[in-house]
């Protein structure tokens, strides 16, 4: 049973960010290009600051690929951070003559608090690096090999922003891709698109921040992802743990997520439609509610993540905190803050979605060439039809 695993290290003004993946099959086409525009991606949406003005993000394969096939081997990734130069000092590895000065003034909603009393620390700039969303570089470098292992068997994953600071966009069906990636915000809905820029733009001058939600599509996956056997194996439960763990994401749900919970089941449930009308794919539904996975396992329909993203907690005017020498009123520390990070979270959600879904099928469909999970998945799909058919 195959798994893709990943490590991430590296701080936010350190020397850059390392990556290690593990699990990939042999044979697998992987070049930086594939990697390169959802780095770019990640770096865009309207509403970003000035670190994104610094850094190029370019992702280095250093290990794992020759002659652009996967070995079988961890592959390995590298990305600079072109700011480190104006941190050597203060990111030093080895001790340094000169006296850093400490970070003392805590940051409300960050993990400066909490990262000091957990560690024993008396600078917060020793949590704050490492929790700081520029780990979210090295995820979204990734995910985007995990996406280049589905792309192998046809699946897309998408994402797109529904709403910001209070201002929700009318989705279209279908939606247009193209013009959510050519969008400021990454927003199906021109006019709603126009409203959340002006909303962002209303935010910035009062050095405050604005949050919303992102919708994550995955479109291909088969049915039988997942398990209902045991609670960390149901994909919903992954997929929600992996979207939760990036920076600034406080809600989630699967298809109607938490609107579920105001209606009837007899408009809830996914009906199951007869076998004439499955339109060439096997166990097709009425109606995609439950987000394509029900009991922890794909359906076969659509993959649907909701998101909400607080506003982030790094604000140009700060709010009141307290010292962590003193325990006094002081300020909040700044350093420097996006306004909206809601489109670039799309981006990053898109990853942890594509890494859960390379881990399950690999789990699934595992080999240890890309030739051999190709022939698992094949020879899986011949079985699922209606079983007086395929006995």
């Amino acid at each position: 049973m195959g798994h893709f695993r990943f490590l991430t290290a590296g701080e936010s003004h350190g020397k850059g960010l390392t990556m290690v993946i593990e699990g990939l099959p042999a044979g697998l086409p992987l070049s930086e290009a594939d990697i390169a525009p959802d780095l770019a991606r990640r770096q865009g949406g309207y509403g970003r600051g000035g670190r994104m003005k610094i850094e190029k993000d370019r992702a280095e394969i250093t290990a794992g690929v020759r002659h652009g096939r996967t070995l079988g081997s961890p592959v390995a990734l590298w990305i600079e951070n072109r700011d480190w130069v104006n941190w050597t000092e203060k990111m030093a590895v080895e001790p340094v003559e000169t006296e850093i000065e400490r970070v003392t003034r805590l940051r409300p909603g960050h993990a400066d608090l909490p990262g000091a009393i957990k560690y024993g620390f008396d600078d917060v700039r020793n949590v704050l690096e490492r929790a700081s969303a520029r780990e979210t570089a090295a995820r979204v470098a990734v995910g985007a090999v995990a996406r280049r292992l589905l792309a192998e068997f046809g699946v897309q994953i998408r994402s797109h922003v529904l709403s910001i600071a209070g201002v929700e966009a009318r989705v279209p069906d279908p939606i247009d891709w193209d013009a959510v990636e050519a969008s400021p915000v990454r927003c199906a809905d021109p006019a709603a698109a126009e409203a959340m820029v002006a909303a962002i733009n209303a935010a910035k001058p009062e050095g405050d921040t604005v949050g919303g939600e992102i919708e994550v599509r995955a479109m291909g996956v088969p049915p039988g992802l997942g398990s209902h056997v045991h609670w960390d194996r149901k994909l919903d439960g992954r997929i929600a743990q992996a979207i939760l763990s990036i920076n600034a994401f406080k809600a989630v749900g699967l298809g109607l997520g938490f609107e579920a919970a105001r209606m009837r089941g007899s408009r809830v449930h996914d009906v199951i439609l007869p076998v004439d009308q499955w339109q060439g794919r096997p166990w097709r539904h009425a109606t995609n509610n439950a987000g394509g996975i029900e009991a922890g396992i794909t359906t076969g329909e659509d993959i649907i993540v909701r998101a909400a993203i607080k506003p982030i907690p790094t604000l140009a005017h700060p709010l009141p905190s307290v010292d962590l020498d003193t325990g006094e009123e002081v300020l909040a520390h700044y350093e420097r803050s996006d306004v909206c990070v809601v489109p670039a979270g799309g981006v990053v959600a898109e990853a942890m979605v594509a890494i859960v879904l390379a881990d399950a099928w690999l789990e699934k469909f595992g080999g240890d060439t890309l030739d051999e999970v190709r022939r698992n998945y094949e020879g899986f799909l011949a079985t699922i039809g209606p079983r007086a058919r395929s006995s």
